[in-house]
């Protein structure tokens, strides 16, 4: 497939955040190229950031690379969207950020077409060229053979701490139709090999299109030839019965990747309750159980916040001892920061937040206790045959993999091309990696 471009413009994309983001980013990548854009990492003349507002530290690390691209790339047309961008509209504080264009995650699916409306015109013009979109898309972000789609934005939840019901609003699902379609769509450009589904909140797919998550799953592994069908995350309200019944059915087919990302914020359910979570650690530690058992090898992570209002010790070691003796093998710590608007604002007039140092010092000990945990859980894999998703990355005479539960693996580099699967025995580890070889 290929297009005669008349006046091409180059571009770089860079993203903030969590899966959704990186969906979206690769999306925007994606429309870029069909418009006729080619990517430039050096001095692109569209520089495109993806922001997150999740917490201050995310906002503030936007802003540094805002004002980090415009002085090492003077030249380049900034485009901030996402979040953060989102934020900054609603409450009028872009005025002192160097950007060009600004646009909200309302106006996101357009951002494209404003740029090439506001922006082309201000660039210069190049001269014709004769491009392969395929070659083009799979250089960029299909090499590893992996592409991420987003199936749902926004959410109903308004968790007390949580800003992004606001910034990415209520609910909205894709159809499971236009969702298998633009599976196979893109693999019939590019031998794709696993596809990671993203969502703001599984919970919430479906609610506006009378559809479900199960029948998602369904469909692709019915209608399409993925062999890899990947979860971003999956949110604890997601995990239940009818889940469990379909990952049973389909545990033995391996098309399923046994990595499940559950972000349940707490152990403590004092905390819980004032997170506005609607579960407990008792009900989260059963459910988790109940998923290992299906599989010892699946892989359990999560995200935890430490510091939340009236946080004291003994409920610091609630969340530690829960995630100690719950099959969860790797969490993602944040320290609690307060954001504009949310419920946690207000809260904060008449709860207690514990001080910067002691935030630091349980996130400290939360990530040690992540890090043995990860560290058995590799070791447990020793000796078991898997598959392996080859990936670009090569250190010297080894080249990196992921299993079929998300774990990274190094084999001897080999004339096999990324972006494949390759069956591999595990067969040792070493300064904290796994190294397997080919069978």
């Amino acid at each position: 497939m290929f297009y005669n471009i008349k006046t091409m413009n180059t571009f770089f994309s860079y993203s903030f955040g969590c899966r959704v983001n990186e969906a979206e980013k690769e999306e925007i990548d994606r429309q870029m190229y069909k418009t006729g854009f080619i990517f430039e990492a050096k001095n692109p003349d569209i520089y495109i950031i993806n922001t997150c507002s999740v917490t201050q530290k995310a906002e503030r690390e936007a802003r540094q690379m805002i004002f980090r691209v415009k002085k090492t790339l003077p030249n380049s047309k900034i485009v901030v969207t996402g979040c953060s961008a989102t934020y900054w509209l609603k409450n009028n504080l872009q005025k002192t950020l160097p950007i060009d264009l600004l646009i909200d995650n309302v106006n996101k699916q357009f951002l494209v077409d404003l740029i090439k409306s506001r922006l082309l015109n201000k660039t210069k013009t190049k001269e014709p060229r004769l491009i392969n979109l395929k070659q083009a898309v799979t250089n960029k972000f299909i090499g590893s053979g992996r592409i991420m789609i987003k199936i749902q934005d926004g959410c109903q939840r308004f968790c007390t701490y949580c800003i992004v019901p606001y910034l990415r609003g209520t609910p909205k699902s894709f159809k499971i139709n236009e969702i298998v379609n633009k599976v196979n769509s893109l693999n019939n450009v590019n031998n794709i090999q696993e596809v990671i589904l993203t969502a703001i909140n599984t919970e919430a797919f479906g609610l506006d299109t009378k559809e479900s998550l199960i029948g998602l799953l369904q469909n692709i592994i019915n209608k399409t030839s993925i062999p890899r069908i990947s979860l971003g995350s999956i949110h604890p309200w997601s995990v239940n019965d009818a889940f469990f019944k379909f990952y049973k059915k389909y545990l033995q087919k391996n098309r399923l990747v046994n990595f499940f990302h559950v972000p349940i914020q707490s152990g403590s359910n004092k905390i819980l309750s004032l997170m506005k979570r609607g579960y407990t650690s008792e009900e989260m530690l059963q459910k988790l159980e109940k998923l290992r058992s299906l599989n010892e090898y699946s892989l359990i992570a999560t995200d935890v916040i430490v510091g939340y209002f009236e946080e004291n010790e003994a409920d610091f070691k609630d969340t530690y001892n829960f995630l100690k003796k719950s099959p969860i093998s790797k969490f993602h710590v944040f320290r609690y920061s307060k954001r504009d608007r949310t419920a946690g604002f207000y809260m904060a007039k008449r709860l207690k937040e514990p001080s910067s140092l002691i935030k630091t010092q349980r996130a400290k000990a939360l990530i040690e206790l992540s890090k043995k945990k990860y560290q058995a859980f590799m070791k447990k894999n020793l000796g078991r045959n898997t598959s392996i998703l080859l990936l670009e990355k090569i250190i010297g005479n080894y080249q990196e993999g992921l299993t079929d539960n998300q774990l990274p693996i190094w084999i001897k580099k080999t004339s096999r091309k990324p972006g494949i699967l390759v069956d591999v025995k595990i067969i040792s580890y070493k300064r904290g990696q796994l190294f397997g070889k080919i069978i």
